[in-house]
């Protein structure tokens, strides 16, 4: 899950800041949907293109991947609270072999996260836990992020819509098969320990738009560790966000789409999905 989040979650280096992030564009005759892969968690840093600042200023409607306004952050908190503990009596780190509890105990450590806490968590909560941890010593911060700056900047009258509710972002995690949450967990716990510097890469890559590394890098890790964590992150949610963007194509105005910058690059991304079924996409 790291090097997903990785794509998520960065860290900039000094000499990749005046480089930009990858925009696409979709027209007809008298709609335009400007869409912009983000990181949710960064340090302060100047990350933001032109075109997305123009696309701010003129939407008529700004979407997101959920809503982030402070009731449904809040619910979306709720609703993971209420089925990320272990049920009663049972152990996360028993599920475990003996070389990743080890090593869950030393990153863990490392990060200031007892491990009898997160014994009594889902494979798949530790796994959240442990990358946000990971983000913010490394000094990441949400406030920072893609998302947080853009929601505070949407212009008064603008309608704010997102592609799912925070619930359902929870339920995609907690309902995957728990081999699949077990392999991405020892995945992420790997790249913690031995490929740090993996968090640099791809920023850089991000902000000079190579699409091809950033794939590499994100994407083709996990899809490899966990192929169903693969389809119901990544493969089904562009499916469902692709019709739910043909359906505003359909309508009139200007519209800014922000989500997760690992939905916008690779085969099975939103634009290469919106491309096969005939549609142009200005972009890389």
């Amino acid at each position: 899950m790291l090097k997903l989040i990785a794509a998520l979650i960065a860290l900039l280096v000094p000499t990749a800041a005046l480089a930009e992030p990858p925009v696409w564009v979709i027209r007809d005759k008298d709609s335009t949907i400007t869409l912009f892969g983000s990181i949710h968690i960064l340090p302060r840093v100047q990350w933001r293109p032109k075109q997305v600042s123009e696309a701010l200023a003129e939407a008529e409607d700004v979407w997101f991947e959920i809503p982030l306004d402070p009731a449904s952050q809040l619910a979306t908190s709720q609703a993971a609270t209420r089925i990320a503990m272990m049920p009663e009596g049972q152990s996360m780190l028993a599920l475990l072999d003996a070389p990743t509890r080890a090593r869950l105990e030393r990153v863990a450590k490392g990060l200031n996260l007892p491990a009898a806490y997160l014994d009594k968590l889902q494979p798949w909560m530790v796994d959240v836990a442990l990358s946000q941890a990971f983000a913010q010593r490394e000094g990441g911060s949400a406030a920072q992020g893609v998302e947080s700056v853009l929601f505070a900047e949407v212009p008064r009258g603008v309608k704010v819509r997102a592609f799912e509710t925070g619930a359902q972002q929870v339920a995609i995690l907690s309902d995957l098969p728990r081999a699949s949450q077990l392999a991405t967990l020892k995945e992420t716990l790997r790249q913690i320990e031995e490929e740090p510097g993996s968090f640099d890469d791809i920023v850089n890559q991000w902000l000079k738009a190579d699409l091809s590394g950033m794939v590499k890098e994100a994407l083709d890790p996990i899809k490899k560790a966990s192929p169903a964590y693969y389809e119901a992150l990544i493969t089904k949610r562009n499916t469902d966000w692709v019709k739910q963007i043909k359906q505003r194509l359909a309508g009139s105005g200007d519209t800014l789409m922000v989500v997760g910058v690992g939905h916008l690059v690779g085969p099975d991304s939103v634009p290469a999905m919106l491309r096969k079924q005939g549609i142009k996409v200005e972009g890389p």
